[in-house]
């Protein structure tokens, strides 16, 4: 294994626009990046969870997922925006440092590795229960190590490898939503047989567009607002292509509007064809919809859909968590033990130009210590989930905001120096800046006020706040010890 190269300590030059050169390979390609901005965001949330938020908002929760999406939408143009600028791969990690000093950094970082390696755990046991249900012989902790060994393989070997995997994995889920989305723009126009034009009874029937009032919207909103997390590995993901500049410019444009269109489009046609009533939460409102239109076998389809999301999910996850601990480790910020990577593979693909493409190798240690804590939480979520792992899974309920807050923070600052000192480097601007930017860190604060006010969501919060704040604590206290070093030398060079 070849060590990586040290990173220079804090200080004037850390905090530079320019970014230094990655130790990893470069083997992801456009189409891998583009893909993974596309369907890394689509997952069970979707397909499962958006029945939750159909039965408090009504028709309205198209309202819903515009709000969240538009929110989810701005954080990703500013994240594109420093990322085709300074690419790393601890992305907005790597910007809260650089803009804001090293405790942001440390704790955005940190935070965002801990919600990685938890939700992990869901995805991982989520899956196995509906692998048991297929071959209930082998027990739901069998094919949870099964998945976990196959993709702690596949993320050890190449980085192309999870590339390949996400390509196809996202691939099979925007197809099932485009074939959704045409089945159900037949229904509604009764041109599928043995189906009557929907017209516009269902969206203004059984109390109307907005049954629940305002309120459902809104309550609509903290449901789904969280489904879109995702996108940000994307930005991570971009350090390892060829051309990470013009790769994650081309991903965060193409992905935002069609993903946007994905979530809004399907609830449009789920709220047309029936009523909202008929919606439940904890089911599928696409196999309802499904069933309605006559398609056989409609629940086992959504089914495999659904446990292709969830192990596309676990495999991204493990993926991003792998890179983001390794970038703490480069700025000293984790065990520096973590920086030693694998020798490159000559033969793991080539850029567009035909070259090998590679610039290192892959962050071995990162990846175990990532899945590590990942066997932990599966552990505690089959041995203990509504005491253990219930209060781990609410301490980072949250954090997904507190992230994003972060990033909306670190591109005020960040924008202001790059047009002072590196102008062109700013190939994808954030719109209307700075005052998109000022409306998201808005709204990400009423989110969070809201969710204070909702008995379900109100403990997510504040487990959430207390993890953020011993993180920081955390980092305050490092940087104080750091600064004290600092200074007793100086002191005693002084006698």
């Amino acid at each position: 294994m070849n060590k990586a190269p040290p990173t220079p300590p804090p200080g004037p030059a850390a905090t530079s626009p320019a970014a230094p050169a990655e130790p990893l390979s470069h083997g992801l390609k456009q189409r891998h990046l583009t893909m993974l901005g596309l369907g890394g965001v689509i997952g069970a949330g979707l397909f499962v969870g958006s029945g939750a938020g159909i039965a408090v908002a009504g028709p309205a929760i198209v309202v819903s997922y515009l709000i969240a999406g538009a929110l989810a939408m701005l954080v990703m143009r500013m994240l594109g925006e420093m990322s085709a600028a300074m690419p790393a791969s601890g992305s907005f990690s790597v910007h809260a440092e650089r803009a804001l000093g090293r405790w942001a950094g440390f704790s955005v970082g940190w935070l965002y590795w801990f919600l990685l390696v938890v939700v992990l755990a869901v995805e991982a046991t989520a899956a196995a229960q509906i692998a048991h249900g297929w071959v209930p012989g082998v027990e739901p902790w069998a094919w949870v190590l099964l998945f976990m060994v196959v993709f702690t393989v596949a993320n050890l070997t190449a980085v192309k490898n999870f590339g390949e995997f996400e390509f196809w994995f996202a691939s099979l889920k925007v197809g099932a939503i485009v074939v959704f989305l045409v089945l159900g723009g037949l229904a509604v126009f009764g041109l599928l047989p043995d189906t009557d034009p929907v017209g516009m009874t269902n969206l203004t029937g059984q109390g109307g567009f907005l049954p629940n009032g305002w309120s459902g919207v809104v309550s609509g909103v903290l449901t789904v607002v969280f489904a879109f997390g995702g996108l940000e590995v994307v930005t991570i993901a971009a350090a390892e292509t060829d051309d990470p500049a013009r790769a994650v410019g081309r991903a965060v444009r193409s992905a935002v509007v069609r993903i946007l269109f994905f979530y809004v489009g399907s609830m449009l046609v789920i709220v047309t064809v029936l009523p909202w009533t008929a919606q439940q939460a904890g089911l599928s409102p696409y196999v309802k919809v499904l069933d309605a239109i006559g398609v056989p076998s409609a629940g086992q389809i959504m089914n495999i859909v659904v446990f292709v999301a969830l192990l596309s999910a676990l495999n991204a996850n493990l993926y991003g968590s792998s890179r983001m601990i390794f970038s703490l480790a480069e700025r000293g910020e984790a065990p520096r033990g973590l920086l030693k990577v694998s020798r490159r593979a000559g033969a793991e693909g080539g850029g567009a130009d035909g070259s090998s493409g590679q610039a290192g190798g892959v962050p071995r240690r990162a990846v175990l210590a990532s899945v590590a804590f990942g066997f932990v939480s599966v552990l505690l979520n089959l041995l203990w989930p509504d005491t253990v792992f219930l209060y781990m899974l609410n301490s980072v309920g949250a954090v997904l905001l507190f992230v994003w807050a972060l990033i909306a923070a670190a591109q005020l600052r960040l924008r202001a120096r790059l047009e002072q000192e590196a102008p062109d480097a700013l190939a994808l601007r954030m719109w209307w800046f700075p005052y998109l930017t000022w409306v998201t860190l808005a709204g990400l604060l009423g989110v969070l006020l809201l969710m204070l006010t909702d008995d379900a969501a109100r403990p997510q919060v504040l487990w959430s706040a207390g993890a953020t704040a011993l993180v920081l604590l955390v980092a305050v206290g490092r940087e104080w010890r750091d600064r004290r070093a600092r200074r007793e030398p100086s002191a005693l060079t002084d006698r």
